[in-house]
């Protein structure tokens, strides 16, 4: 069964980049302002409270979503996520 998702999805006091509902599975492509300090601080606040609603957070670099050789590994990462959070 192919995983359904919703892109700038609302979940509480945040936008998800994706959301999968079925997986409960948030998948936020990140760039360059994600390494700074205060972003840092703010997305493991934003996790945390995410994982205590039981949606797992799978970060990614928008540079590996840009470029075609990395594109396929968060493609897979991404599946075998669904189907893990999908047998649990």
């Amino acid at each position: 069964m192919e995983a359904r998702w919703r892109r700038q999805h609302p979940c509480g006091p945040f936008v998800l980049d994706f959301f999968c509902a079925e997986a409960k599975l948030a998948v936020e492509v990140d760039g360059a302002a994600h390494g700074h300090p205060g972003q840092i601080a703010h997305d493991r606040r934003r996790d945390a409270w995410l994982g205590a609603q039981g949606v797992r957070v799978l970060r990614v670099d928008a540079q590996d979503v840009l470029e075609d050789a990395a594109l396929d590994g968060v493609l897979a990462a991404i599946a075998a996520l669904v189907t893990e959070r999908r047998e649990q």
